[in-house]
């Protein structure tokens, strides 16, 4: 079988060594690292309010760019007790530069701040939009979400970003203590991107 090639629309190492592991099967897998068309191209501002607007906005760009298709995701972190923050924020919340100590000290703080203590009070979910695109144009879309709660302190080395403050519904164990092929199967983006498997199958793309 020959396979097509698929632009992972990121330079994030993390994300795309994820998701690699899931499409590489099925596809190439390259990232926009591997194009010399997008050198010097400037980051893809995510303006949009929603993570489907942000996802467009960098799976649309990059097809764009280059000839092959473009997957693009977005995701992050919504915790009911802060009203959906830090939602499409999730990457940059503690402060630009981005940080990942930053932004889960200031999710802890900000827990602390308006009295979640309990695992019913942290209640969460990893939330993930993935955007198919080529010649500047959206094919299809895909979500998926993982329901969890958030911990007292960070627990793990496993995964990036709040992994390690993560516990998923029915797990004792976060992102960060959970096995990566274990997390795949459970996490907001395993889930889109299976969805997003499973219509290629149905859809053979030319």
């Amino acid at each position: 079988m020959n396979k097509k090639t698929l632009c992972i629309a990121t330079r994030n190492l993390h994300k795309v060594q994820e998701m690699t592991t899931v499409l590489s099967p099925f596809w190439e897998v390259k990232s926009s690292a591997d194009y010399h068309e997008m050198d010097g191209s400037d980051e893809i501002a995510e303006t949009g309010d929603t993570f489907l607007a942000n996802a467009t906005l960098k799976a649309v760009a990059t097809s764009q760019l280059i000839s092959d298709y473009a997957l693009a995701d977005d995701s992050g972190l919504e915790i009911d007790a802060l009203d959906g923050a830090p939602g499409v924020f999730s990457a940059r919340y503690g402060g630009i530069p981005s940080s990942t100590e930053r932004n889960n000290a200031k999710l802890l703080e900000e827990l602390k701040r308006v009295g979640a203590l309990t695992p019913e009070q942290r209640g969460a979910r990893f939330r993930c939009v993935l955007v198919l695109a080529k010649g500047g144009e959206v094919l299809e879309t895909f979500d998926g979400a993982c329901e969890g709660a958030i911990t007292l302190e960070p627990k793990g080395t496993n995964g990036f970003g709040y992994d390690p403050l993560f516990v998923p519904r029915t797990y004792t164990r976060t992102f960060g203590q959970l096995l990566e092929k274990t997390k795949t199967n459970l996490s907001h983006r395993g889930r889109a991107l299976k969805k997003f498997v499973d219509w290629c199958k149905e859809n053979p793309l030319e």
